[in-house]
């Protein structure tokens, strides 16, 4: 008898912590992974530090981006608006809404972020970590040509995670070529 790759006992552990510190003080625990759901869900519980910059605006266009607060204040920036979500609140970013976070308060949050259905969220966010944990990403927008070349490969190898408009699209493939043949890699 064979047992299935797809036997939850014989596939491989999932590594469960994506951390983004030092560039970012981010980090995420897995809780149901994009492979532990089949593609449904992936659920983290997520941790921002004090006066944490937001990343861009940005839209997911067949994915809801949710934020349930568990402790602290978590600032979400829904369709141009900011709002301050407490304990036991959630906002969500319905699919093809922009937004962004932050924390802009004293104390650390902590979040529960799920992204439903997954798409390609998880691996875009575990590479965003080794760039951010390497030094070669920073937090918020790039503050050097390097950063931004990264930045440009990362969203090049994940197309589908993030909505990018036909001027992004171009720019991200001519930094991520001008990266390659600068020996560059995620």
């Amino acid at each position: 008898m064979t047992t299935s790759s797809l036997d939850p006992a014989h596939r491989p552990a999932v590594k469960r912590l994506i951390d983004f510190r030092p560039g970012m003080e981010m980090h995420w625990e897995i809780v149901r992974s994009t492979e532990d759901t089949n593609g449904e869900v992936l659920e983290a519980n997520a941790w921002l530090g004090p006066h944490s910059p937001n990343p861009p605006e940005h839209v997911h266009d067949n994915v809801e981006d949710s934020f349930e607060v568990v402790e602290g204040r978590l600032d979400v920036k829904l369709d141009g608006t900011w709002r301050t979500y407490g304990p036991g609140e959630r906002a969500a970013a319905a699919p093809g809404h922009r937004h962004t976070l932050r924390n802009s308060h004293d104390e650390p949050v902590r979040f529960i972020n799920r992204h439903r259905p997954a798409a390609d969220n998880e691996g875009f966010f575990r590479d965003m970590a080794s760039l951010a944990s390497t030094g070669r990403m920073g937090a918020g927008l790039p503050h050097n040509p390097r950063q931004a070349i990264y930045a440009a490969m990362l969203f090049r190898a994940h197309p589908t995670a993030i909505r990018q408009s036909r001027v992004q699209q171009f720019a991200f493939a001519t930094l991520s070529g001008l990266g390659q043949m600068l020996g560059m890699s995620l």
